[in-house]
């Protein structure tokens, strides 16, 4: 049973990914799948860790990035091309999940410019904790750096609240963790920013992920393990890298150092 309903979601992923222009509604999706409505959201979440409503956000969000950092369209053609009937509410979404607008983001080459160097700068919170672990991988060669970061929802949007770099698989830190529920993600990152920017976006180049959430850090919290394994994307996995190339760029550096 459980083959048939993960392969059940897995139809519906790719509907969306074909029909990331068009309206797709739950109905529609629950049809796809072949369960009622009701019940192919439950199994939706609970195979994929999200709703199939912000799924579908995410990689239309995803494919927008792409766009603008590889093509010339316009924003208001690109928000068409993904599902927004008002450019508006295309711009507003983007931005409260990106940090920057769609034009600035095409400015800026896809990174934002945040992140990892100005985390670094912060004073410690007089309530904070310290999230670590290990990250492994089954193949310990080919990975280049490794970000890991804490976000705020499963689907990792926006800027990571604390996050690091590897040179490779092992020990990480994250220090000053502020009371919150936390999503973890580890990621495996090209050795350079024209390989991150092109393999952010190729589907034939492998990523490599690991997840974990949610972690509760409490005012009394004061450290919490959380270890991760690295293994290739899948297409049940949200589109984890919709929250990373905005930061590659620092972390390359950060990493270089």
């Amino acid at each position: 049973m459980e083959k048939a309903v993960e392969q059940a979601v897995g139809r519906v992923i790719e509907a969306m990914r074909d029909n990331l222009g068009e309206p797709l509604t739950i109905d529609d999706m629950a049809r796809t799948a072949m369960f009622s409505k009701f019940h192919f959201s439950r199994i939706f979440q609970r195979v994929t860790g999200v709703s199939p409503g912000r799924f579908l956000s995410a990689m239309r969000l995803h494919e927008a990035k792409r766009l603008l950092v590889s093509t010339s369209l316009s924003v208001t053609d690109i928000s068409h091309r993904v599902g927004y009937n008002s450019v508006g509410t295309f711009s507003s979404r983007f931005r409260n999940s990106v940090g920057v607008p769609p034009s600035t983001y095409r400015q800026l080459g896809g990174f934002t410019h945040r992140g990892l160097a100005d985390q670094r700068r912060r004073p410690p919170r007089q309530s904070s904790a310290v999230v670590s672990g290990r990250v492994d991988a089954a193949v310990a060669d080919g990975h280049g750096l490794i970000f890991v970061g804490l976000f705020a929802e499963p689907v990792p949007q926006g800027q990571p609240v604390r996050s690091t770099v590897l040179h490779r698989p092992g020990e990480y830190t994250l220090e000053d963790v502020p009371p919150g529920t936390w999503y973890l993600l580890a990621h495996s990152l090209a050795a350079n920013v024209e390989d991150a920017v092109r393999g952010a976006f190729d589907d034939t180049r492998t990523l490599c992920v690991g997840h974990m959430g949610p972690i509760q850090v409490r005012p009394d919290t004061a450290t919490v393990t959380a270890d991760l394994s690295l293994r290739p994307i899948e297409a049940l996995d949200p589109s984890v890298v919709n929250a990373l190339l905005g930061i590659q760029a620092v972390a390359l550096t950060v990493g270089a150092a």
